[in-house]
């Protein structure tokens, strides 16, 4: 289950590095809930940060551990160090839930803590 929820949580990021709001969008279930240092977020608030390009330069995932909190569904947490173009280097701890599907991993709930 870990390296399926990687790859699907590595989708989000590769589209915000990529800019790319389609690829953003289908990964997010149609009742995604973001909630992040400066609230919450829609799956269109979500999408809607790639309207004027890549909001993301690049980024690493460290420490990855998933579980299974209910049939269907995998919680993937981790440590992720990213830089924004133009910025300096951050990290936060993120924990996303998942739901599989036929068609694959949809987010359902992301959250974002600042890493100290």
């Amino acid at each position: 289950m870990l390296a399926e929820l990687l790859a699907a949580e590595r989708g989000i990021w590769d589209a915000l590095v990529a800019g790319d709001a389609e690829a953003d969008r289908a990964a997010l279930h149609s009742d995604f809930l973001g909630l992040y240092p400066d609230g919450y977020a829609d799956r269109d608030d979500h999408v809607g940060q790639l309207a004027q390009g890549p909001t993301i330069a690049s980024y690493a995932i460290e420490s990855p551990r998933a579980s299974a909190p209910g049939d269907g569904l995998g919680l993937l947490s981790y440590r992720a160090r990213f830089t924004r173009p133009g910025r300096p280097e951050e990290a936060m701890w993120v924990t996303s839930l998942w739901r599989r599907t036929p068609d694959g991993w949809l987010n359902l709930f992301s959250q974002d803590t600042p890493a100290a």
